[in-house]
């Protein structure tokens, strides 16, 4: 099988020096052309919770050439409809995509690819570009999993072949109901991600911050609100019930799930948000592909999101420059919290 990741950033990088190491002649592709040079050069350098160089294929975005069977993608979501539309003819007749991105991106890449082409995977573990080729893995070895699936049934052909690719990583799970899967790792991303864009902290650094805490708690009680009035089952992270959890009702039972928040991400506390760093670098970052979404879908099933309404507002004045990520930001959140007790 030919193979590609476009898209190759903190998390493609790091999957194809997994890759590469256990013998699957995958190619990266970046856009970013320093980053394209130090891996062609030197090899894929991954530390933090691990520390190898990995030879690996890697080459500019633009420079894609031939038939692949399979091409996981992992750009940001903003310019999907685009990458779609570039990627469509690079595949074989019977060749997929399979989605790693954050949001819910399968329904638009199947509208211009085809369902039957497309595959949806969430990942359980975070990383951070630190320079050219060098990668830094923020989760715990331990948490090197996958969540694939399909959106649609006649993708399932392809199940156990990417299934054995992403296995060259760590586990994988094939989700029955991957709308379920994508939502769990969308809660996670609202909420933990969210609140990192909006104070500048890593995921740790949220848990310990008990008002960013609070507020990240809140984002979850939305998402787990809005997907029950979707019919949406929400499925477990890593073998936990994120919504028996975190799911509370009264004053005792969100005094446990505040409780419970570091040690549910205590094999992350590394990580910080992508959109941070999006932000740090001037572009536009995810917030509307992520809080967005849940949003979005709230209004659609009449269901109140103010604090993850409020994530997005601050993020959106950060993109604007009026401000940038500090904790002074959680003062916005005063009101809202107040209203809670």
């Amino acid at each position: 099988m030919r193979v590609a990741i476009y898209g190759a950033g903190s998390l493609g990088t790091v999957l194809g020096a997994y890759m590469s190491a256990k013998g699957c002649e995958v190619e990266l592709y970046s856009h970013n052309l320093e980053h394209v040079a130090a891996l062609q050069d030197k090899g894929a350098h991954i530390v933090g919770a691990i520390d190898f160089i990995q030879a690996v294929k890697a080459y500019p975005s633009d420079r894609m050439e031939g038939l692949f069977d399979y091409v996981f993608l992992m750009t940001k979501v903003l310019d999907n409809d685009a990458i779609a539309r570039f990627l469509a003819p690079r595949l074989k007749a019977d060749g997929a995509i399979c989605t790693l991105q954050n949001g819910l991106p399968e329904p638009g890449l199947s509208k211009i690819l085809g369902p039957e082409r497309v595959l949806g995977c969430t990942v359980g573990w975070g990383a951070t570009l630190l320079g050219p080729g060098l990668v830094k893995l923020t989760s715990s070895p331990k948490a090197l999993c996958f969540s694939l699936g399909v959106i649609d049934p006649s993708a399932s052909m392809h199940l156990e072949r990417v299934k054995a690719l992403l296995g060259l990583m760590g586990p994988v799970i094939i989700e029955p109901d991957f709308l379920g899967a994508r939502w769990s790792k969308l809660l996670i991303n609202a909420s933990f991600s969210g609140m990192s864009t909006v104070t500048g902290l890593t995921f740790g650094g949220v848990c310990d911050c008990m008002k960013a805490r609070r507020c990240a708690l809140s984002v979850i009680k939305e998402c787990i609100d809005v997907a029950r009035a979707s019919h949406i089952t929400i499925a477990p992270v890593q073998g936990r019930d994120i919504v028996r959890l975190f799911d509370f009702g009264g004053r005792l039972k969100k005094a446990l799930a505040l409780a419970l928040m570091p040690i549910a991400m205590a094999k992350h506390r590394g990580i910080r948000a992508s959109m941070l760093f999006d932000l740090e670098r001037g572009r536009r970052c995810e917030i509307d592909a992520i809080d967005g979404a849940v949003s979005s879908q709230g209004l659609l099933c009449g269901v109140s999101t103010p604090f993850t309404d409020l994530v997005i507002k601050l993020v959106h004045g950060y993109e604007k420059g009026e401000s940038k990520p500090c904790l002074q930001s959680l003062d916005a959140f005063d009101g809202l919290l107040r209203r809670q007790r």
